[in-house]
């Protein structure tokens, strides 16, 4: 970027305030492949995209409109980034997750991430949705690694609970008033582009992990250091490398996620309106 963190994220907040005018959202949502369509849902919606925005790189991957979408949704103010962009497209991890370190220097106090996953093992199934209850860091990076800025968070962040334990809990009971069956369990975050063989699978399995794809811990980690509590939200897309019949692809992915989607806006909405009202916490000084 050529610029401190901190100078950076000052010019975003300036830039996105001058295109949408003041923000004041204390919860920001991150949208996975295919799940865009939530952000056609929030009332009196003002967009950017990332492209007229500084130091944000454009989504290049099919599903990731890559807009900031900041309006009201279900009582509550919010930002959206309505896709996302990865390490796989070229990025290094700080630019990975610089969007959620603008959501948290724009004053969110939580975030809830969602993400299209694959199974790692035959106890869920396509469709399916997962609460993260933690995650596995096997990126081979950290968006930590470098100088560390006191003013954005602490040098050696505790991630005992990179999952807040209280919005997991009243994720689970709003899918139980719903009626509907979600599975909670392991993240597994892998680097990609390319999808996991399945041996890698079934190490994966061996590891603990429950369901493995191609970004949110990046996301999870900067928001942890800057003190924003987190819930994370996957939508199995497809059985991992070797459990099922047929090959991967990206256009599958979607099409499960986007079927997978009334049944993602009903949980997130439950949630959203049940939430209390939360604070908001500038972090850029």
């Amino acid at each position: 970027m050529g610029l401190t963190t901190v100078a950076a994220l000052r010019e975003l907040v300036s830039a996105v305030e001058q295109a949408v005018g003041p923000v004041r959202a204390p919860l920001g949502l991150v949208l996975g492949s295919g799940l865009g369509e939530i952000a056609d849902e929030i009332e009196d919606a003002r967009k950017v995209s990332y492209a007229d925005l500084p130091h944000l790189a454009p989504s290049t991957v099919a599903g990731h409109s890559g807009q900031l979408v900041v309006g009201r949704w279900h009582k509550h103010e919010v930002i959206v980034l309505a896709g996302r962009v990865h390490a796989y497209e070229g990025h290094d991890f700080k630019q990975v997750s610089l969007p959620v370190r603008l959501l948290g220097a724009l004053g969110i106090d939580a975030l809830i991430v969602t993400n299209a996953a694959g199974a790692a093992h035959n106890r869920m199934a396509p469709g399916d949705l997962m609460v993260i209850r933690d995650h596995l860091n096997l990126t081979g990076g950290n968006p930590l690694v470098g100088e560390n800025d006191d003013s954005l968070g602490r040098r050696f962040p505790d991630m005992t609970e990179a999952y807040d334990r209280h919005l997991r809990e009243l994720c689970l009971e709003i899918a139980h008033r719903q009626g509907a069956p979600v599975h909670e369990g392991v993240y597994a975050g892998l680097l990609g582009p390319s999808y996991e063989t399945p041996a890698e699978i079934h190490m994966l399995a061996a590891l603990g992990a429950d369901a493995v794809g191609m970004s949110t811990v990046p996301e999870v980690i900067v928001a942890r250091h800057m003190g924003v509590r987190v819930l994370g939200l996957s939508c199995i897309t497809n059985l991992g490398a070797g459990l099922g019949e047929g090959l991967l692809d990206h256009s599958h992915v979607k099409e499960v996620a986007g079927r997978a989607t009334v049944r993602m806006i009903n949980l997130l909405a439950g949630v959203v309106e049940a939430l209390p009202e939360l604070p908001l916490h500038r972090r850029v000084p």
